[in-house]
């Protein structure tokens, strides 16, 4: 305790000690700082009260010495933004700024945690259990509290204006064997895509809401010490409110179409629940031989397709040219979780559209399954056999062949959406459907050779599925 209070003391007299310095920011950049004779009382503080042998995090090496480091006091604790402030006359509670600052130095090393930021629009308040993952909102003031000083956050320079994150949606969860990476990790050279690492969190929400649902960035947190967003990882658009000499343009996120009513909550996290328990229970088989193996295989491999093509549409666009690649990737994953192994072609061709089918429950759902199931398969065999994809009829005209373009280039996406959907209500079917023993699903729905089998087989369970925890709509073969 006798450390603590000589670290307290000292970072109070460096911070009255602030208003003597010039009020030229350039001047004090913490590299300056660290050269005050005072740094070194506070040095010695944290020396004091928090020895090397117990944070090894405040230290760096220095001709062969292990010494409290500049550069972590300084920038990352945010005293080094607080003493150029103080500087600068702006109003710091310094007081504060001091018991955070002692908190920084003898506090446990928090945990290192993956925080996702999603392209959403969710009720504040709203936490979810997603497995080891929560899916929550903050306020601005529980964000600010992520960082070591939050009563100067605001007033940092380059700091995210966190009233931009009203509403939004984090997936977090806790990494206490990882080390800090120290930054927003995204689409880097090394490890997976983020959208499949952490497809288990992810995907429970698509199949709650097929709207599209993308990952804007990923990053790290160290609660009390660093909350690692940064500005330009929030994607912004400008609003106009008012009208003429009252207009005002506002800067806000950018949320794309899934959000979710305050009345909605409770539904969408019963939903999480058992879907997540169904997840756990397939990929419990990774550790298993055969059947239960290959299950929990198909699964994550379908899940990654899913979410790989929900990272390329940006609402509902997609980029024409890559069209044809996110329709392969929804049928890669229809055919992990519908095809037998060992299957010839001609045997998948037929079995495809005869499982995707008996997953529905009325005979017009049914047929309309078994045509999209078709019509997909064959539009994924034409492209990756290399066979030409037919193209908008040829106009002499320029300006009728630049609407049939485009008229081309929109029902293609209508289709590949449909698509999205149709894969999605297989996905979630499959799930509630796949037996935990080792019989597979394509052999349960391949031996249920009547109606009355069919319905014991497929029907009894969707329904009571349906009836417990329904997606935020009711497919259309279940009673409305």
């Amino acid at each position: 305790m006798e450390g603590h209070s000589d670290l307290r003391q000292a970072t109070l007299t460096w911070l009255r000690q602030a208003h003597d310095l010039p009020r030229i920011p350039q001047l004090i950049t913490d590299t300056e700082l660290a050269l005050l004779p005072q740094w070194e009382e506070i040095s010695n503080a944290v020396v004091l009260a928090a020895p090397y042998a117990q944070h090894r995090d405040l230290y760096t090496k220095s001709d062969g010495d292990r010494l409290p480091s500049s550069r972590t006091l300084l920038g990352s604790s945010g005293l080094g933004d607080a003493t150029r402030l103080i500087a600068q006359a702006v109003t710091v509670p310094e007081t504060e700024i001091a018991d955070r600052f002692v908190a920084y130095c003898t506090a446990p090393a928090p945990a290192s945690e993956d925080w996702l930021l999603l392209n959403a629009d969710l009720p504040e308040g709203t936490r979810i259990p997603l497995g080891h993952y929560t899916l929550q909102t903050f306020t601005p003031d529980e964000l600010r509290q992520m960082g070591p000083a939050p009563a100067i956050h605001d007033l940092q320079p380059g700091k995210l204006d966190l009233r931009l994150l009203v509403g939004a949606p984090f997936l977090h969860a806790r990494h206490p064997e990882r080390k800090s990476t120290r930054g927003t990790r995204w689409f880097g050279a090394h490890g997976p895509r983020p959208e499949a690492q952490h497809w288990r969190a992810l995907l429970p929400l698509i199949l709650w809401n097929p709207e599209p649902l993308r990952v804007d960035a990923v990053f790290d947190v160290e609660r009390g010490r660093r909350f690692g967003l940064r500005t330009h990882d929030v994607p912004t658009t400008i609003t106009v409110h008012g009208f003429g000499e009252d207009e005002e343009e506002v800067e806000v996120r950018d949320t794309g179409a899934f959000s979710v009513d305050p009345a909605e909550v409770p539904a969408l996290n019963a939903f999480c629940l058992a879907v997540t328990a169904r997840i756990e229970a397939v990929m419990a088989g990774e550790s298993s031989n055969g059947v239960r193996k290959a299950r929990a295989r198909r699964l994550e491999r379908a899940a990654r397709h899913v979410l790989r093509a929900y990272q390329r549409t940006f609402s509902h666009y997609v980029w024409p040219e890559e069209v044809d690649e996110l329709h392969l990737d929804y049928v890669i994953a229809l055919e992990a979780l519908l095809a037998s192994p060992k299957a010839s072609h001609n045997d998948i061709t037929t079995r495809f559209k005869e499982r995707a089918s008996a997953l529905f429950l009325t005979p017009d759902i049914r047929e309309r399954a078994g045509t999209a199931a078709a019509a997909a398969y064959k539009a994924r065999s034409t492209y990756v056999h290399g066979d030409v994809v037919n193209g908008p009829p040829d106009h002499a005209d320029h300006r009728e062949r630049n609407k049939a373009q485009a008229r081309w280039e929109q029902e293609k996406l209508h289709e590949l959406h449909r698509l999205r959907r149709f894969t999605l209500q297989v996905t979630l079917r499959w799930l509630i459907l796949t037996p935990s023993n080792s019989t597979d699903l394509w052999k349960l729905v391949d031996d249920a050779a009547d109606d009355d089998a069919r319905d014991k087989a497929v029907g009894e369970p969707l329904r009571a599925f349906f009836t417990a925890t329904p997606p935020r709509r009711l497919p259309d073969d279940l009673p409305q």
